[in-house]
């Protein structure tokens, strides 16, 4: 009896260790065609916004996790080298207490747009209860920023890990925050337009417009964390 207990103890632990290990792929996602757009130790295929072939220096790869140091004072969004088109995509992150951020899609890169926000919608990343932010209908956690609000609130306790999914298919949006959806809109019909038009970006033409792009994790200046990110083109 104790040698069976014994084996499944030690089965249960390889089984957490299996659970527990980050910035892979399983079998089946490499199957199904996921790729790995951080591999864990480097910012290869990244660099920061307007400026390819660049990173700032407040991003930085430590323990497997992609963070941003503010006392580096030197930043920028952290954007893709590649654009996509009809894709699955998914980020863990982590943020900090009264902390701010946001995952950018469907990003235009070019000089005449100062950030990527200019152009990309974001969901947000948000300490939704210690940040100012919080306190706005469609700016918390999971939310379309400034555009939609989740249905439900998904999110996890501040410093702890959240997983973000962005499905972004032949104008067809959705946004899942741990395993649930809490946004689906379409992103090219009249409501879209009408959306954006009451909204902050109702200023911005190059905003939501382009159904492909790159995709930006955010500086706004304030520590978070990312890792486990991957994206399978639809």
């Amino acid at each position: 009896m104790k040698k069976f207990i014994l084996t499944c103890s030690l089965m249960a632990i390889g089984i957490v260790a299996l659970a527990q290990k980050v910035n892979t792929l399983t079998s089946k996602e490499k199957k199904d065609g996921y790729q790995l757009l951080f591999d864990g130790t480097t910012l290869q295929g990244w660099h920061a916004y307007n400026k390819p072939g660049t990173l700032g220096a407040s991003w930085s790869v430590t323990n497997g996790e992609i963070g941003f140091d503010v006392t580096k004072k030197d930043g920028g969004d952290l954007t893709t080298d590649q654009e996509f088109e009809n894709y699955d995509f998914s980020v863990d992150w982590k943020i900090s207490p009264k902390g701010n951020s946001g995952i950018i899609f469907n990003v235009t890169e070019d000089p005449k747009y100062r950030s990527s926000y200019n152009t990309g919608p974001e969901m947000q990343v948000l300490d939704s209860d210690g940040h100012p932010d919080g306190k706005i209908f469609n700016h918390r956690a999971g939310d379309l920023y400034d555009l939609i609000h989740s249905s439900q609130e998904t999110v996890k306790p501040v410093g702890e890990w959240n997983t973000a999914r962005i499905v972004n298919n032949r104008g067809l949006l959705q946004l899942y925050l741990n395993g649930v959806k809490v946004v689906e809109t379409r992103y090219d019909d009249e409501n879209w337009k009408k959306m954006i038009a009451g909204s902050k970006f109702k200023s911005m033409p190059g905003f939501g417009v382009n159904m492909k792009g790159r995709i930006s994790l955010q500086d706004h200046g304030n520590p978070v964390w990312y890792r486990n990110i991957k994206i399978k083109k639809l």
